[in-house]
């Protein structure tokens, strides 16, 4: 098992209700082993225009080859129009998260 084959990916969402969710959703779809959601400052540009923002913040831990699944997954239920997906490889983690990360991620198909 090479944690090389992990990751995490990070999005962000304008309410908690939301992020729940999606948390939610890409669990139960087995597309995320686990998803921390914590609230959060953002400041930047939109539109031309500087925003300062409290956004919440969604840490999920998948297998790498599941990007595009849970990206699909994101731009289907996700409110904004152009939502931060982005993916951080897991460079080690320990073999027992690792392995129970790879028994809860399946990759099912989303309803």
């Amino acid at each position: 098992m090479s944690s090389a084959s992990y990751c995490m990916i990070l999005t962000t969402t304008g309410d908690q209700k939301e992020a729940e969710s999606l948390a939610a959703i890409l669990v139960k779809a087995q597309l995320a082993a686990c998803v921390q959601i914590t609230p959060i400052s953002s400041t930047y540009t939109w539109q031309g225009a500087l925003q300062q923002e409290r956004e919440w913040l969604l840490l999920i831990k998948t297998k790498a080859d599941l990007f595009g699944q849970v990206e699909d997954a994101l731009k289907v239920h996700h409110s904004y129009d152009t939502p931060e997906i982005i993916q951080v490889p897991i460079i080690q983690g320990s073999m027992a998260y690792l392995a129970w990360m790879d028994e809860n991620t399946k990759g099912e198909e989303l309803p």
